[in-house]
């Protein structure tokens, strides 16, 4: 386990002050004044080797997912990534930790997300991405351990490709063919695209 540093947020307070006192699962609407609050005033840089066993703290995970439109960046992994259960599963997100050298102490996670985005993806923009809401799943192992802060950004016809072609592909999907799948995506993502799908129904 690498011993980088992350940025975590003790999870009594993430049940406190942004789950109104109850712990919840999926993803919940919460304003981004108080997901700001919260780090400001509670987050710290710890080990990862020690976080990632310690469920009182949630590294804070940045999960920005791309659109074009209606149509959704969606993403398969191939049978050459580390991790053998997540071979051919499918992902709208790209998510990775805050570190020291990205800030974040200050609530302004800006940097971070630029820079997994680069990371993850060959392009030559970065969207205005819209925060949409706090991603909690306490029921595996790794989920217990990290928070999800969803943003959807639009890549508005702009080209979009994989870096690592050897571990993932991608394209982007009509909203059909992401709900054909959903049994197959991986468990943040499903439950933000159920959120996100709901979102639009309503608007």
């Amino acid at each position: 386990m690498s011993d980088e540093l992350v940025l975590v947020v003790p999870s009594a307070a993430v049940v406190a002050e942004l789950g109104e006192g109850t712990a919840w699962h999926g993803l919940r609407d919460v304003p981004v004044a108080a997901m700001v609050d919260l780090i400001r005033t509670r987050g710290a840089f710890q080990p990862r080797s020690m976080m990632e066993g310690d469920a009182a703290w949630k590294q804070v995970i940045p999960y920005p997912v791309l659109r074009d439109g209606d149509a959704w960046y969606l993403m398969q992994r191939t049978k050459a990534g580390g991790d053998a259960r997540l071979h051919d599963r499918y992902s709208i997100g790209v998510g990775g930790h805050v570190n020291p050298a990205d800030g974040g102490l200050d609530g302004d996670l800006t940097t971070a997300l630029a820079r997994e985005w680069h990371e993850e993806l060959d392009v030559s923009f970065v969207p205005a991405f819209r925060f949409v809401g706090l991603l909690n799943d306490d029921t595996t192992p790794v989920g217990a351990v990290h928070l999800g802060l969803v943003y959807v950004g639009d890549a508005a016809g702009r080209p979009v490709a994989i870096r690592e072609t050897d571990k993932l592909s991608g394209r982007f999907a009509p909203t059909s063919e992401v709900a054909a799948v959903a049994d197959r995506l991986e468990t943040w993502s499903r439950i933000a695209f159920e959120f996100l799908e709901a979102e639009a129904a309503v608007r």
